[in-house]
């Protein structure tokens, strides 16, 4: 079977890593890819901002499958476009993609569908965020509801700051691109959780729980990234919790989706927060997660392709998802000066020669430039291994991390830490 990726991130190495192991996949074509795909897939340039030239490259390569990885294409409706072409494709249409490119529909949506989130106010104008304001205590969140690379999230610890940020968001000048609408939301306390369902239109089935660090700095401080690290263990949900999740938002999601006329089918990513007052969703992903899948793709037993057809044909709840005991982690390798500015091409050294430690290095932002492997984004590397427990994953991934280098390289040295305190605790 021949296969093509769209996307050219860690997620998308990950994704190709694991449908390697398939023994029906014979050809994995990677649009655009980068530069440490080369030995798994063949990588053809595409611009993932633009829906015909995706169309084209997919309608030129004829693959068996396709699958979308990043949220831009699902947002511009790709699948769709592929589907009328009678081309096989994974990931939601553009209608069902909504629930992550804008977070005004996902809100509404999850008040008309009874599915708990935090109290909320949509804005349109400063005028708007001014007179919401005072329903809400401190600290607020200032959310732009669309799309914003993991980014768009603010916050706020007064009035002031969350009124500046909305006027920002607007403006386009903290985001880049102008926002039509931003959320104001109730701040909750608790644990994130990042939870995983196959979805295929009418079944929701549990993949796997992790956790995202999205702070750039150790001990979570510092602005929002897409990601720093993240880990996957038995023990992050109960059995009893990953149930009650999977029938009380999962099903309740692709039921809801489904009476809209807007089925769901692909991969539901819900972002949790574990609170007081008990599971929140804070956000909905409508794509594996970016660093999760990573660490998530290492623990998967069940053949990677067996999910996306499963999704596709209707028959998810037929399949058994088995995961490897123990644990998964990922730590990001990222430019200096990430989220804000960073320079691009910089060498990438510590990486020729494998290594026995079974530590898997994914490629999130790299190129190859006149034979040498350079960066070529924020997030570079995510450096990722599995073990019995976490503690052994996270030694391997930072002993492998001493070994490579480029100029300004920056990693969080404390990926985990909540869990490994936890276990130290005795709990």
């Amino acid at each position: 079977m021949k296969v093509l990726v769209i996307g050219g991130g860690g997620r998308e190495h990950a994704l190709i890593w694991g449908l390697r192991r398939s023994s029906s996949v014979t050809e994995i074509v990677a649009a655009p890819g980068n530069g440490g795909m080369g030995g798994l897939a063949r990588c053809l340039p595409v611009d993932v901002n633009h829906l015909e030239a995706m169309v084209n490259l997919v309608a030129i390569e004829r693959p068996d499958l396709t699958i979308i990885g990043p949220e831009v294409p699902l947002a511009l409706g790709l699948v769709n476009a592929l589907e009328a072409l009678g081309f096989r494709v994974f990931g939601p249409t553009m209608e069902a993609a909504q629930l992550e490119s804008s977070k005004a529909f996902a809100k509404a949506f999850m008040q008309r569908h009874a599915i708990p989130t935090a109290e909320y106010a949509l804005c349109t104008t400063l005028d708007q965020v001014r007179e919401a304001l005072p329903r809400f205590s401190v600290p607020v969140v200032v959310k732009a509801s669309g799309l914003a690379a993991g980014k768009g999230v603010v916050i706020c610890e007064t009035h002031l700051d969350a009124e500046r940020t909305a006027a920002e968001m607007f403006s386009g000048v903290l985001l880049g691109d102008v926002e039509a609408e931003v959320v104001l939301e109730e701040f909750l306390t608790g644990e994130e959780v990042s939870f995983f369902a196959l979805c295929d239109g009418r079944h929701a089935v549990a993949i796997a729980a992790a956790q995202d660090h999205k702070r750039v700095g150790e001990g979570d401080t510092g602005p929002n990234t897409g990601g720093m690290g993240a880990y996957s263990t038995d023990g992050l949900l109960t059995p009893a919790m990953q149930q009650w999740i999977l029938h009380n938002v999962a099903q309740k999601v692709v039921d809801g989706m489904t009476s809209e006329g807007t089925p769901f089918k692909g991969i539901l990513f819900i972002g949790l927060m574990m609170s007081p007052r008990g599971p929140m969703v804070l956000e909905f992903n409508t794509r594996w997660g970016d660093p999760e899948t990573e660490a998530i793709v290492l623990r998967l037993e069940t053949d990677l392709l067996d999910l996306f057809h499963a999704a596709i044909d209707g028959t998810a709840n037929e399949l058994t998802i088995r995961l490897k005991p123990g644990a998964s982690a990922t730590v990001i390798a990222a430019s200096g000066g990430y989220p804000s500015k960073y320079a691009s091409g910089k060498a990438i050294s510590g990486l020729e020669t494998p290594s026995d430690d079974g530590v898997v290095i994914f490629h999130a932002g790299t190129a190859v430039k006149d034979g040498q492997l350079v960066t070529a984004g924020g997030r570079v590397l995510a450096v990722t291994a599995e073990a019995d427990n976490l503690r052994d994953a996270l030694d391997r991934i930072y002993a492998r991390l001493k070994t490579i280098s480029f100029e300004g390289m920056q990693y969080r040295r404390d990926i985990g830490h909540r869990a490994l305190q936890y276990y130290a605790d005795g709990e």
